[in-house]
């Protein structure tokens, strides 16, 4: 049954997002090992205990771990940090760019294969500066440019470019000569008549030679679609990011070159073929070879570990045709015959320099190609009918679908009726009469009784041989699809139970969105706070289905000071949703306690760790005391507040405390600001400014800004005016909370 293409294509960007995803975990574990390392060595502690450190840093400075691992490398090795505690020089480029560049880099590093390093180096790093393709050449012995790996070139573009020799003289060469990057904003000049790879001449490229101990051992290059301005970050960034791949085409060297036109015959082969290396070791594998290994390139391993069960007898069939420059031969490998063949019908011919190609099959059978293919499939069998002679011949198989012994004798296909369901008599009937007056083929799915009183559900397809202009035979398969047909039946009846539950998931996500709405709307009329003028906004997420855990409330307390609290719960969905509704509504019951900011967010957190979902929350409660115009107010682990004055913004500096629900018993210290009249205070939740491309750092500098270019006028002007402008592109769900100080 064949895969429809939309469910194919559902399957591939499936599985290259999780391939995605592992090699985005792969480089972040690399760069949180680093700078453990780094910090095992700086600090002389264990290194369980450094990883532990690396999260307390990375907690205390609003850094993600990812960042703050950057950090310490960077600190490490000399370039620019933002993070306290952690060394910076005041040269390179700014933290922010270093920490990307170090993420970069460690992303590279992560990747086993040139071709997959140059995945990460396009998707991960240059394709946000503009690069639209990635080329990797390996520098040969000889001085040529061997392709190891590229992305975003189509197939054509990366076969003509797979070996470029040095006789050509070329900007490649001159480049691999000149040992720094070389940089052409505007492609190569057209008077040269000098041709590289890119969509156009005068498509911008940057060539970095690669260098490793002192060494060039290849070439990078970076194509842009056009013309572009190759900017002093760009210069900057680019050859640091392709430094890296130096490393992944070293450990990925070739025992020994293969000739390009030897790798391109054996390529082109349906038997399986290897290149054996003068020591011993497997220099190229074609397809073929790669399929009957199961997949895995092995290029560069001993032979031993390849062939583990005939490297003995194949290397030193190897060594044979060397000495003898004359090809050898053998029939089976193992020779001896007390184990089953793996390999048949080897054939080893010398390529000098101590070097053999391997050619061998893997298929025991050497009958017709045909029935080879069918042996290969299971509960499949053929059969052939002489409707001249009467005769019928079936494969072995066919005796197992209709319950038969091998010894009896083949049923002709006209003669099968007996043998079906009664009420598929007519199927047959209608294939037969398609068969002989027709001339064409057709196929009928029937069930067949069989002796032992079981059914099976057997698909028919076969075609007349035709002879003179009348059908003289009739070939065809028979195929027991009864598991298949069993399975279509079973997943029917769950697609009809998941369909309902659809129906009934999609109707409790609707409810819970349109009671989250109604607790938090996306523009509230607030009640009088004396003393305050406040504005509230709430942005939903995109897609419906990532209802979120968003909340903003105000509140006049008893005593006459006003509460504004700002929150977000961790993940979507319904148990964020229901979770937020919850600890909303507890908090908005502890405040009458007129308790201090940083009790009431203890017994938040209490309330937090005992709620049936178990969430994590980030949250900030501030106490406005109007009689003095001070405000305490306190996180648990929320982004800070941004303090507006006098058309300068500042972010507010406060202790930095746990999550909700992270720790039983936790403590949350306070921090106390002295308000001015006209004083306006914004507080929101991280779906406000995060960016999917951009660090946290810059994020929030970018809403510094923001905030003061807002000029005067009334909170809920200036709540629309940030909210159009907003600077979040993650989709999550935003909330904003302007407060000014009548």
């Amino acid at each position: 049954m064949s895969v429809p293409e939309s469910g194919l294509a559902a399957a591939v960007a499936e599985l290259t997002a999780e391939l995605a995803a592992m090699r985005s975990d792969r480089a972040r574990r690399r760069l949180v090992d680093l700078a453990t390392g780094v910090l095992v060595s700086q600090l002389r502690i264990p290194p369980a205990e450094a990883g532990d450190h690396l999260t307390r840093l990375a907690a205390s400075t609003g850094l993600g771990v990812p960042d703050m691992a950057a950090d310490i490398v960077n600190g490490a090795a000399g370039a620019p940090s933002a993070a306290p505690g952690v060394p910076a020089t005041s040269t390179g480029p700014p933290p922010a760019e270093a920490r990307r560049m170090r993420r970069g880099v460690a992303a590279v590093l992560s990747n086993d294969t040139a071709a997959d390093a140059a995945a990460s180096l396009l998707e991960g790093s240059l394709r946000a500066l503009g690069v639209r393709a990635v080329f990797l050449w390996r520098r040969t012995g000889t001085d040529c440019l061997e392709l190891a790996g590229q992305a975003g070139a189509g197939p054509q573009e990366a076969e003509h470019w797979h070996w470029v020799p040095p006789e050509g003289e070329g900007p490649l060469h001159r480049a691999l000569r000149s040992v720094a990057p070389v940089w052409l904003p505007a492609g190569t000049p057209p008077e040269r008549g000098e041709r590289l790879p890119g969509p156009a001449p005068e498509a911008a490229r940057a060539l970095v030679p690669l260098v490793r101990d002192g060494a060039v051992t290849g070439l990078a290059l970076a194509v842009w679609p056009g013309p572009a301005e190759l900017t002093e970050e760009i210069r900057r960034t680019v050859p640091a990011l392709c430094a890296p791949t130096a490393y992944v085409l070293d450990a990925e060297a070739p025992v020994s070159a293969v000739p390009p036109l030897v790798t391109a015959l054996l390529d082109v082969l349906d038997r399986p073929g290897a290149v054996l290396g003068a020591d011993g070791a497997v220099a190229h594998l074609n397809p073929a070879a790669l399929r009957a290994l199961g997949g895995a390139s092995r290029v560069g391993r001993p032979a031993a570990q390849v062939f583990p069960h005939t490297h003995a007898e194949l290397l030193a069939l190897a060594g044979r045709a060397a000495a003898t420059t004359a090809p050898q031969v053998a029939d089976r490998l193992p020779a001896d015959g007390e184990r089953r063949p793996l390999m048949r019908d080897v054939r080893v011919v010398p390529l000098g320099q101590g070097r053999a190609v391997a050619l061998w099959r893997t298929s025991e059978d050497r009958g017709p190609l045909l029935t080879r293919a069918l042996g290969r499939l299971e509960r499949l069998a053929s059969f052939e009918d002489d409707l001249a002679g009467g005769g019928s011949r079936w494969s072995e198989h066919a005796y197992a679908v209709f319950g038969l012994r091998p010894g009896d004798p083949p049923v002709p296909l006209r003669s099968l009726a007996p043998l079906l369901h009664p009420e598929d008599v007519p199927e047959l009937q209608e294939l037969l009469t398609t068969l002989a007056e027709s001339h064409e083929g057709g196929q009928a799915l029937v069930r067949v009784v069989r002796g032992d009183g079981g059914v099976r559900h057997v698909r028919i397809a076969a075609e007349p041989v035709l002879g003179g202009g009348a059908a003289t035979g009739v070939v065809g398969v028979f195929q027991d699809v009864s598991a298949q047909h069993h399975t279509e039946v079973a997943l029917n009846a769950t697609f009809d139970q998941l369909s309902a539950v659809q129906r009934d998931a999609v109707l409790r996500n609707r409810l819970v969105l349109r009671l989250q709405h109604a607790i938090v709307p996306e523009a509230p009329t607030l009640e009088t706070v004396p003393g305050l003028q406040v504005a509230a906004r709430y942005r939903p997420a995109v897609e419906e289905d990532r209802v979120g855990g968003d909340w903003y409330d105000v509140q006049t307390l008893p005593g006459g000071k006003a509460l504004v609290t700002v929150g977000d719960i961790a993940g979507h969905g319904i148990a964020s949703a229901t979770s937020m509704i919850a600890l909303r509504g507890a908090l908005r019951g502890l405040a009458f306690a007129e308790r201090a900011p940083g009790r009431l967010m203890a017994w938040l957190n209490e309330v937090t760790l005992h709620t049936s979902s178990q969430p994590t929350a980030t949250a900030l409660a501030a106490l406005f005391d109007r009689a003095d115009h001070s405000l305490r107010w306190t996180s648990a682990g929320h982004p800070p507040p941004l303090l507006l004055r006098n058309g300068r913004a500042r972010f507010l500096t406060g202790p930095h405390n746990v999550l909700l629900g992270a720790l039983p018993g936790a403590a949350y210290e306070e921090a106390t600001v002295q308000l001015r009249p006209g004083d306006t205070l914004l507080l929101y939740t991280d779906g406000f400014v995060e960016r999917r491309h951009t660090g946290l750092d810059e994020s929030l500098e970018a809403f510094r800004r923001a905030a003061e270019l807002l000029g005067p006028g009334p909170p809920d002007e200036q709540a629309d005016r940030l909210m159009t402008g907003v600077i979040g592109d993650t989709d999550d769900d935003t909330s904003l909370v302007v407060v000014r100080v009548a």
